[in-house]
């Protein structure tokens, strides 16, 4: 089953792509439901990331996307040469981490 994931403690997928719905995407708010659904459904054909996500359950602050970005490089075990993303955080410097890491890591995949 072909999917969309959106990752963003807030706003909901017409406030980001103004041309989609919520329907267009599996929509989680945190890292643990990040981590459940792609475990659930395997890897989603695009994730779009925000950055900050917030406070967890004991208001720490929650872990971030770039950790659902690193669980994907370091602990998945999944196949991600052919991941398709999106940051669309309105952290600037988190963005860029995401961005360099999946880049990075997805250029070094396609170079085996």
């Amino acid at each position: 089953m072909s999917y969309k994931l959106f990752l963003d403690d807030l706003r909901d997928v017409p406030m980001v792509y103004k041309n989609l719905t919520d329907d267009d995407f599996v929509i989680v708010r945190n890292f643990h439901d990040f981590k459940e659904v792609i475990i659930e459904k395997g890897l989603p054909e695009l994730i779009s990331f925000d950055n900050d996500l917030g406070l967890d359950e004991n208001d720490n602050i929650a872990e971030d996307g770039y950790a659902c970005a690193k669980w994907l490089v370091y602990k998945s075990g999944l196949d991600l040469q052919n991941l398709k993303f999106n940051v669309h955080s309105a952290n600037p410097v988190a963005s860029q981490q995401i961005q360099g890491l999946l880049d990075n890591y997805i250029r070094h995949l396609r170079s085996q």
